[in-house]
């Protein structure tokens, strides 16, 4: 029997599931298991060139439409997506691993709100009038053509819906790659889509590895490449992207700061600490993994904090009693153990975790490390995964300087009752979505994205509208024109 999560399909291009099953085959492993539960195959050479001569052929007939007309079909979308929304949670828990508890609430919902958002945005596009003197200037806002947008693994349905909407209510049209770990969500968001009027061709989906992406990412016909990934891949496909002078999003990863202080709330201050180490196993890149505790307090919150997390409840991800699930697959999994090793070897104190759980799949213990220094491969390298390193500290000076000496600067967060404190330290801190008194809150209405490798440019709020488009200006003279000779 074909298990519930096999797609009818492997690649859905100009309005229908497509299969070419001399792809290589790329299983589908369950995270809680071990188990195949499905497969799609690698697109081809051929399959490439379906969805990028479909993406191409559908552009200006879409960029043509009136933003309000390609609003309905988003914000249509949203709604059948916020219908299915248990049934895509089941499938995006059999993609990720990630438990149902969290995935009804952060993963479809997510990507019906980017949808609808950006859906309401799309009849707003407008350009400018600027007048000189009796002459004048008008601008007009045009879509790019064609997009390329390559996921991550972390957030499949998220990441295939906070490209895509934007992209396509500026009336561009979109060829989309999910990481070959977690291959089916967005099969669904591209049926979804297409059910609520999206004319064939304007979001295609397709499998693969590397090589698929870098055929995409080199494309001529490809005006834009938006990817989700890991700083070293993004400094290859930008590198691939600039030598076609395309435009980029690049929303790599980061090792972000989350620093504590002495008056802050305790539990509150626990929590967010939770939510931006052991979210989604701690598989997310915006997470505070270097959570820096000021000295008088420190002791207190490893204290409350190895409580809390002893409450987790680990166990089948479908059961939504469960609130801490597995590792996407192995290879991640084995990572994440060569972390801890390095952890454990370079002298921090393990305060909780540090091992694998005594289950089939590839569970983790949530881990935290005390007494953590600066230089420790723990705190430098980004992990993805759930370990957690708390560093000291004794003044504002001193932390800013630390957390600032990194090479990323995706997110940043502060814990404090003194909101004076609060905005003067964040305004100092190198990053792009920041949080006081919160960690990891990441509405569509809200820009995120990073400096320095965390990436350039910017996803969801009006803010991706721009990262989208193109700017056309017009000068009109209403006199007439005079010449040198």
């Amino acid at each position: 029997m074909t298990h519930p999560a096999q797609p009818k399909a492997s690649h859905f291009i100009n309005g229908a599931y497509v299969e070419d099953t001399s792809g290589t085959a790329i299983p589908v492993i369950y995270a809680a298991t071990g188990e195949q539960i499905a497969r799609v195959h690698a697109a081809t050479p051929e399959i490439v060139e379906q969805a990028l001569a479909s993406g191409k052929a559908a552009q200006q007939a879409w960029a043509a439409m009136t933003g309000t007309e390609r609003g309905r079909v988003l914000r249509r979308a949203a709604d059948i997506m916020r219908d299915r929304n248990h049934d895509l949670s089941v499938l995006e828990t059999y993609d990720t691993g990630k438990p149902l508890q969290e995935t009804l609430v952060a993963d479809a919902t997510s990507g019906a709100d980017a949808l609808e958002y950006f859906g309401g945005l799309a009849a707003s596009l407008s350009g400018e009038h600027i007048q000189l003197g009796e002459d004048w200037v008008y601008t007009i806002r045009e879509a790019l053509g064609l997009c390329v947008g390559i996921g991550a693994w972390n957030y499949p349905t998220q990441i295939a819906c906070w490209k895509g909407a934007p992209a396509l209510a500026c009336g561009n049209t979109m060829v989309f790659k999910p990481s070959e770990a977690t291959p089916l969500c967005a099969l669904k968001v591209a049926e979804i889509l297409h059910e609520a009027g999206l004319p064939a061709g304007v979001f295609n989906v397709v499998q693969g590895l590397g090589d698929v992406g870098a055929a995409l990412v080199t494309d001529p016909r490809v005006n834009k490449v938006s990817l989700t990934g890991s700083a070293s891949t993004g400094k290859k496909v930008y590198a691939a992207a600039a030598a076609g002078m395309k435009h980029v999003t690049m929303e790599l990863g980061g090792k972000s700061p989350l620093i504590i202080f002495d008056d802050a709330d305790i539990d509150n201050a626990v929590g967010g600490a939770i939510n931006g180490n052991f979210y989604s196993s701690g598989q997310v890149c915006s997470n505070g993994t270097r959570v820096f505790v000021q000295k008088g307090i420190k002791e207190k919150f490893l204290a409350r904090l190895a409580e809390r997390v002893g409450t987790a409840v680990i166990g089948d991800p479908l059961d939504e009693a469960t609130s801490f699930g597995p590792m996407v697959n192995e290879a991640q999994m084995n990572i994440v153990l060569g972390y801890i090793e390095k952890g454990k070897s370079e002298g921090a104190r393990l305060i909780c975790g540090g091992a694998r759980c005594d289950m089939p799949g590839w569970y983790l213990q949530p881990t935290v490390f005390a007494d953590v220094t600066d230089d420790m491969t723990i705190a430098r390298e980004e992990i993805f995964g759930p370990v957690m390193s708390v560093l000291e500290f004794d003044s504002e000076d001193e932390v800013v300087a630390r957390a600032n000496d990194t090479e990323f600067g995706l997110s940043a967060g502060v814990f404090t009752k003194d909101f004076t404190r609060a905005h003067r330290v964040i305004g100092q801190l190198e990053a792009g979505s920041c949080f006081i008194n919160s960690y990891n809150d990441a509405p569509v209405e809200a820009p995120f994205g990073g400096v320095k490798a965390s990436g350039v440019g910017r996803e969801n709020s009006k803010e991706a509208l721009k990262h989208f488009s193109q700017v056309k200006s017009v000068y009109v003279r209403m006199g007439d024109v005079e010449a040198a000779f």
